[in-house]
């Protein structure tokens, strides 16, 4: 009698990101010769995590570089407490727990969820990372998706007929720092409906159908950039993310060398701690050019590649690509082309991010913001404020939202010109651009402003502006800021920010001279930190006008 073994092969199919147009990891999929193994091993745990561990063997054996998606069964984490075998599988095939993706596999009906939500718990301490899959086509309930937290999440392809779903979920995935997969994407349309919605990554027949010899290219559509609502500060990381080619600190220059022009994609490679966490960096051309270089090979072959290497230069998943730019921008032009690693909450490398995809995505963005830029002052317009606000929302950040404008403008053209009122304008831009550092300032027109800060930021940027002596046509001038400050879930979207601010307007235009309000959202009144009681006049030799929002 045979072995279910006997007739057992596998199969590798890419996972895309389709920022970068680069495989991200690739799925083993069981393809037995002959029998049900799959309906087996959904009825038996045992059977089912045999089947996870054989599968990571196969992908070991193809020699691949890249990160690795296995399947397991809900019921068979929850009944085994995880995958004992899987952690020493991993170490005896020479790979790292954090290179591995599990996708928990519907059906959950029935499926124990404390046991589940513990197996996942261990599992994520030896340093697996966890996908859910099947969302949208199975029958996994939203609130243990929640309790889940997984790292990634996998949605049918289905979904894209229903768009508003997928951006929800792209919503949750951003509160929960998940990214977003399509699976079974078979059309250029389908491309597009998945970019557009906001998921990062995908995989089908479209990019590379699941072959026994993994593939490193496959096909991606030319996609036009797309802006998810109003433009953002800055893209995360998360969706940059290559994979990246570790090896063990002690590694000789010699098995670099071999990894380095096995590969000529690989820009480098991240020599890695027992934990994880990346110690060195070895640039391909640099290091290539050393190892090329008269006795090179004989001086380093043998010897530790680390001392070939550089330290390495990391960022948090958390990262924004300004933030990684950050990164880049310190240190000498020679390691400008050198990837970033990017680093967990524990410090381990999930992998690599290059500067090229990053300065890409920026382009369009400032693409699309320089669109939208107010003429006269060169600051962006409504649309970049809120759409900040909404993301900051969303991923449970407090902040400030501030709004600022010149007092008695009108009056300003009417005496001196209007002239003297745009330059007034500008010079009002200018001054809270100058004094903004991470804030954000946006010219809504007219001489309304916005800033949206964080609340220990805002003194110094409104001081520095309501200080300065303003004047137009020899007459001095003052202006006035209204603040609410928003506290983590005490605002839904920018919409409720905007209502809590519009009184707080009302109030510190009410006041003499230049004024400063500032309110919280949910809590009555407000404080008075600038400004005299009473009406505020009209300017010396001006003609009184009502204040306008």
């Amino acid at each position: 009698m045979h072995s279910w073994t006997d007739t057992l092969r596998f199969a590798f199919q890419p996972v895309v990101n389709l920022r970068t147009g680069a495989v991200a990891a690739l799925e083993t999929l069981a393809r037995p010769e002959a029998g049900d193994v799959l309906a087996e091993a959904r009825r038996d745990p045992e059977l089912d995590a045999r089947l996870t561990v054989s599968a990571l063997r196969a992908a070991a054996r193809k020699e691949t570089l890249l990160p690795l998606h296995l399947n397991v069964f809900a019921a068979t984490l929850a009944d085994l407490g995880g995958l004992p075998p899987l952690h020493d599988a991993v170490r005896g095939a020479g790979r790292m727990p954090w290179e591995v993706t599990l996708d928990i596999v519907p059906p959950y009906t029935h499926v124990p969820q404390r046991a589940l939500l513990e197996a996942v718990a261990s599992l994520r301490e030896q340093g697996f990372r966890i996908s859910a899959d099947g969302i949208g086509d199975g029958d996994v309930p939203l609130r243990l998706l929640t309790d889940l937290s997984p790292d990634l999440v996998k949605l049918d392809a289905s979904l894209l007929t229903r768009p508003a779903a997928v951006r929800a979920m792209r919503t949750l995935c951003e509160e929960l720092g998940a990214l977003v997969a399509v699976e079974g994407v078979e059309t250029e349309l389908q491309c597009a409906a998945a970019l557009s919605a906001g998921a990062q990554l995908a995989q089908g027949e479209l990019f590379a159908p699941p072959a026994r010899i993994p593939v490193a290219d496959v096909y991606v559509p030319f996609l036009a950039p797309v802006t998810l609502g109003a433009p953002r500060s800055g893209p995360s990381v998360r969706e940059f993310v290559r994979p990246a080619a570790v090896l063990p600190l002690t590694a000789s220059a010699g098995r670099v060398r071999a990894v380095l022009t096995g590969s000529p994609d690989l820009s480098g490679v991240l020599l890695v701690d027992p934990s994880g966490r990346p110690v060195r960096s070895v640039h391909r051309s640099r290091f290539l050019l050393s190892m090329s270089g008269r006795y090179g090979h004989a001086l380093y072959a043998d010897r530790p590649a680390f001392k070939l290497g550089d330290a390495p230069r990391t960022v948090g998943v958390d990262a924004t690509a300004w933030e990684v730019l950050d990164v880049v921008a310190v240190g000498g032009r020679d390691r400008t082309s050198d990837d970033v690693a990017v680093v967990d909450r524990q410090g381990r490398c999930v992998g690599v991010v290059r500067l090229a995809d990053l300065v890409r995505a920026l382009a369009e963005i400032r693409g699309e913001e320089a669109a939208g830029l107010n003429p006269l002052t060169r600051l962006p317009g409504s649309d970049a404020i809120v759409g900040e606000v909404d993301r900051r929302i969303s991923s449970g950040r407090g902040f400030a939202l501030s709004w600022l404008d010149i007092d008695h403008l009108k009056q300003v053209n009417d005496g001196a010109g209007f002239a003297a009122g745009d330059e007034l304008i500008r010079a009002v831009g200018g001054a809270l651009q100058q004094a903004a550092g991470r804030a954000r300032v946006g010219h809504i027109g007219g001489d309304d402003f916005l800033v949206l800060a964080d609340e220990e930021a805002l003194a110094p940027l409104v001081t520095a502006v309501l200080d300065a002596p303003w004047a137009a046509g020899g007459r001095p001038v003052t202006l006035s800021v209204a603040t609410v400050v928003c506290g983590p879930g005490s605002v839904s979207d920018h919409h409720q920010a905007a209502a809590r601010l519009a009184p707080l307007k009302k109030a510190a235009k009410a006041l003499h001279g230049g004024s400063w309000v500032l309110g919280r959202a949910g809590f009555p009144g407000h404080e008075v930190r600038r400004g005299g009681p009473g009406p505020a006049p009209a300017q010396a030799g001006y003609a009184a006008a009502e204040p306008r929002w």
